[in-house]
């Protein structure tokens, strides 16, 4: 059990560059790109085919290295222009001014082209590359499907190159452990592995340290998004936010999300395929960490921790939903705070129960610069759900959907993000496509 704990983090828990949607385009065209160019043929014209959710969320958000610039066609065609398939989730990372410039020419020209896919997937991106400049035509094409990252079908000029069977279940973790582990193991589980488990054999996790501090400062350091971290911390404010940790913890973790949506060039840590979440579920922790003075070892157990609930939530809700994800991983923050606190397995029940029947209805209306305050919002109610559990104060099974089963009470939350907000997925959508 211990070896699945681990390799399901280091499969959950990794780097990307720029928010994962516009990147999982860019990376399935950057793969389609090179078969096409393994036979000797450049790629002139770029046809793409999203799910809904993917469109959702690469609508809006800054995609990184292009000083601001927007949305999927543009990450398409860098993912041509310098697309490398073999940095996964950092496809983007050898992006310059020239290729900016390639890729900007391609779409001004209607070379790239982004359509719905007719897929009932959540996570889809079909990438299709073709070369036509010479006497024949020649087209490749890459299919990503269930996480980020997982090419399942590669083909050349109609021929299968490689296919995965995928399993029907789009809460699959890949070929590493079975499909449905994420969403088996248990609240109880999950804190008996980080904490009997040797820490130099969980010390791999502090790279998420490294990774979203760096976000954190650069958010700090300069004007993105909204700027909702920064306003948060400066002098004017302070009397109405106070200088406390909770103004910190939510200022840390906005800061990061305002640079990551705005199209930092910084890789953030992400979690189950997001870098939002992957901040959310490790900034606060890192915050509280250093306020209290944890240790190096107390903070890692504690990020273990937040990040295998949010991990285990995911299992339930599937990667791409109409929930935001920063619910989910503001619900795994809270529960590392807890454990930073000295609280134990009741106390991070409880707070996981305060936090569902708080911020459950919060909606994913698309990745943009915005969701820095829901980040912050996020962070605010981890705090209080953290700080109300180790009071001994837990929201009633009489209450909504919360049971006295913590997996029942999860598994609740699942149901209403994956099946019962379907609908407002739909319409959100919609509202989005029309403006």
């Amino acid at each position: 059990m211990k070896n699945k704990f681990i390799a399901l983090l280091k499969q959950e828990v990794k780097p990307a560059l720029g928010c994962t949607e516009p990147i999982a385009v860019a990376l399935a065209v950057a793969r389609s790109c090179e078969l096409l160019r393994s036979i000797s043929q450049e790629p002139d014209h770029i046809d793409v085919k999203v799910s809904g959710n993917i469109l959702k969320n690469g609508m809006g958000v800054g995609i990184p290295g292009t000083n601001g610039m927007v949305g999927l066609h543009i990450a398409a065609a860098l993912g041509c222009t310098c697309g490398n398939s073999a940095y996964c989730l950092e496809v983007l990372k050898e992006v310059d001014e020239e290729s900016l410039a390639r890729a900007q020419e391609m779409v001004s020209a209607g070379y790239v082209t982004i359509s719905l896919a007719e897929t009932g997937e959540k996570l889809y991106v079909s990438a299709e590359a073709r070369s036509s400049s010479g006497k024949e035509s020649h087209r490749a094409l890459a299919i990503i499907s269930g996480s980020h990252d997982s090419i399942v079908c590669e083909e050349i000029d109609g021929k299968i190159i490689s296919s995965i069977e995928k399993n029907d279940n789009d809460n699959s973790t890949g070929s590493l452990i079975e499909p449905d582990f994420a969403r088996k193991i248990t609240i109880e589980q999950i804190l008996d592995f980080a904490t009997h488990t040797p820490f130099e054999e969980l010390e791999f996790i502090m790279d998420s340290v490294t990774l979203n501090k760096a976000l954190v400062d650069e958010g700090l350091r300069k004007e993105y998004g909204l700027q909702v971290g920064r306003r948060l911390l400066v002098p004017e404010n302070r009397c109405v936010f106070g200088d406390n940790h909770l103004t910190y913890a939510m200022a840390y973790t906005a800061a990061a999300s305002d640079a990551r949506m705005a199209g930092c060039a910084l890789p953030a840590m992400s979690n189950s395929g997001s870098g939002n979440q992957g901040i959310t579920a490790t900034v606060p922790v890192i915050a509280i960490a250093e306020k209290i003075g944890a240790s190096r070892e107390e903070l890692a157990r504690a990020l273990v921790i937040s990040h295998l609930v949010a991990i285990h939530i995911k299992g339930h809700l599937g990667k791409l939903s109409a929930l935001c994800g920063c619910v989910v991983a503001s619900t795994g923050s809270a529960c590392g705070i807890v454990y930073l606190r000295k609280g134990g397995y009741e106390q991070m029940c409880a707070a996981i129960k305060n936090m569902i029947g708080n911020i459950t209805g919060m909606v994913c209306d698309g990745a943009k610069v915005g969701c820095a305050l829901k980040v912050a919002s996020g962070v605010a109610s981890a705090l209080q759900s953290a700080v109300l559990a180790l009071d001994g104060i837990c929201i009633s099974s009489n209450d909504g959907i919360i049971e006295e089963d913590i997996e029942k009470t999860i598994a609740n939350l699942g149901r209403i993000g994956s099946i019962g907000m379907q609908i407002t997925d739909e319409m959100i959508l919609e509202i989005m496509v029309c403006k």
